[in-house]
């Protein structure tokens, strides 16, 4: 059995480089969300994924941390420009691409489709990870896939750990692991949703 990947009496969140609850949100500034904490976040998010333990869950983290990488090129290559994500957006749409546009899209379309099946089963005690990730998957990503990525995908469901073996994965003290669950969840979800009604929104379309 592989060492814990947490320190002794803590919690897998908090060996994450950032959390999504440390994302800066400016509410005076139609909710801009910081680019670097976000992909900060984002990739320390995908940590997770190692510890549903299956190679299933390979694709599902190589696709979000690709499209970090999209979103992380663009504001290396246009710093001033992209400080938040919305300024990110709007300004790579100024010059006719839409490479991390794009990518921003399809990693919040990964974000939510994790933040679902997490919460779902923090709520449903009785559930197993398999049926909320396969719950969060057919309202998320699953519309957009095509036939040959939903095949991928599903496989990754069915390989999700029983709960009993997961958790503990995330922290020995059950009570604080699921405090700080729950609370990473609801920065991830009001994120999500921030995210969502920007790229409703004609400025982020191309």
């Amino acid at each position: 059995m592989s060492a814990p990947a947490f320190p002794a009496g803590g919690t897998l969140l908090q060996t994450f480089k950032k959390s999504f609850v440390d994302v800066p949100v400016d509410a005076n500034n139609d909710n801009a969300i910081s680019t670097t904490e976000f992909l900060d976040a984002a990739e320390s998010l995908t940590t997770m994924f190692d510890v549903l333990g299956s190679v299933a869950f390979s694709p599902v983290k190589s696709d979000m941390l690709g499209n970090v990488k999209k979103i992380r090129e663009r504001q290396l290559a246009a710093p001033a420009e992209s400080e938040t994500l919305q300024a990110l957006v709007v300004n790579e749409l100024k010059t006719k691409k839409h490479t991390a546009t794009e990518g921003l899209l399809w990693l919040t379309r990964g974000l939510e489709f994790t933040c679902i099946a997490l919460s779902q089963n923090i709520a449903q005690e009785a559930e197993e990870l398999s049926t909320s990730f396969r719950n969060a998957y057919g309202s998320t990503l699953k519309p957009h896939h095509g036939i040959l990525i939903k095949p991928v995908f599903s496989a990754a469901m069915s390989a999700c750990p029983y709960r009993k073996d997961f958790y503990p994965k995330l922290g020995e003290d059950q009570a604080s692991v699921a405090a700080e669950l729950r609370a990473y969840l609801a920065a991830l979800e009001n994120i999500v949703g921030i995210l969502k009604g920007f790229q409703s929104r004609k400025e982020a379309k191309w």
